[in-house]
């Protein structure tokens, strides 16, 4: 579970806690942009509020803040959630073309659902087991790992010339790219580096998304945050880029903030069956698309596309509830997975194909933050 902070004067506004029980990845929140440091200088005393699936308070805890500087700290330890009352679903998720907002070109609403037929998406870091930037041809080796059945690459920022290397590494092995705007403090920079590396041919561009998780982070606000996606859609369209713009948040912080979909040209949610004790690997993909039931009803259209942007399981660490990490539960959870979007596989994306030694093992994450690659160690090193 994340869990999300207010000071005991807006305890009261709790329709802004924006936790999420089954999400914890640090570096698509922050490792990303090695320059930027969040620090919190308040002496008010916060009230961690606790949330099942759909958003409902369960329980809050109240602490002082602690001084800190650098990389903001791991999210505190989860409280259980007791299991989510979910509406009875069908267990696989249908290929529909779904139509989009108002705030979406007809090019916009339509690139997300046509691609279906092609394949799964998957997500992507270009980092060394240190740390240090990858080279173009580590990417390029990497991609060559993934095997068939891909089509389309998520990254989460412009850093490490990264996004250079992830199209012509895209390009070389027939994918599109879901490519990440991680700084909204500085969108018409990360837009620049985008610009100069697709050198006009926005083809390979499936998406560009602004922000990962800054809401449910409480990094920014989900009206700041509509507010950098219709700065950078319009700085995108002046650039020539006509396809979709969105921002990627957990599941409760989107049931919490529906608006982060509605402005959006589909919506965009992370959601992770390892982080619900009370989802076993086996149940993963009826756990997501009783999430998407759950999101449908809080949004302006329901019949808004939903792309799950982040989901899969660990390898390794300890376990929570039901959910147990190990190799044999992984390939029982990204087979669940794969199944349940079997008629729609753009729908889904998995993380991560490798596993990401950079990370730092901690107790809060379930010692799992390095272990999520269902294909194994990177193939570049």
């Amino acid at each position: 579970m994340k869990t999300a902070t207010l000071s005991l004067a807006a305890i009261s506004l709790l329709q802004l806690a924006v936790a999420q029980p089954h999400r914890r990845h640090a570096h698509e929140a922050f490792h990303a942009k090695k320059d930027v440091t969040v620090r919190d200088n308040s002496n008010v005393a916060h009230v961690i509020v606790y949330v099942d699936q759909n958003g409902t308070p369960v329980s809050t805890t109240t602490k002082l803040p602690t001084a800190h500087s650098g990389a903001p700290a791991a999210p505190a330890t989860p409280s259980p959630t007791p299991e989510a009352v979910a509406p009875v679903v069908a267990d696989k998720v249908a290929n529909t073309n779904a139509s989009s907002t108002s705030s979406a070109s007809p090019s916009a609403s339509s690139s997300a659902s046509n691609s279906s037929a092609a394949g799964y998406g998957l997500t992507y870091n270009p980092y060394n087991k240190d740390g240090t930037c990858k080279t173009a041809d580590q990417v390029l080796t990497d991609f060559g790992g993934f095997g068939s059945g891909y089509s389309t690459v998520r990254t989460y920022g412009t850093d490490c010339n990264t996004v250079s290397m992830v199209v012509a590494a895209a390009k070389a092995h027939g994918m599109k790219v879901f490519q990440g705007i991680y700084n909204i403090a500085d969108i018409s920079g990360s837009i620049s580096d985008i610009v100069s590396a697709v050198n006009g041919d926005w083809s390979i561009i499936h998406t560009i998304s602004v922000g990962n998780e800054l809401v449910n982070s409480g990094q920014s606000s989900a009206s700041a945050v509509v507010a950098a996606m219709s700065s950078a859609r319009s700085l995108l369209r002046a650039a020539g880029y006509t396809g979709p713009v969105v921002t990627c948040d957990t599941l409760v912080a989107t049931l919490a903030n529906p608006s982060l979909c509605d402005n959006a040209d589909y919506c965009a949610v992370n959601s992770h069956p390892f982080f619900d004790p009370n989802t076993d690997a086996a149940n993963a993909g009826s756990f997501l698309t009783r999430s998407i039931e759950s999101l449908k009803s809080k949004l302006a259209n329901s019949s808004q596309t939903i792309v799950i942007t982040e989901t899969g399981w660990p390898s390794q660490g300890t376990a929570n509830g039901l959910a147990i990490p190990s190799s044999s539960n992984q390939k029982t959870a990204i087979a669940a997975i794969k199944s349940a979007f079997e008629s729609a596989p753009a729908g889904v994306m998995l993380f991560n194909p490798y596993n990401m030694m950079w990370k730092t093992s901690t107790a809060d994450q379930f010692h799992a933050e390095k272990w999520w690659g269902f294909l194994g160690d990177c193939p570049s090193g």
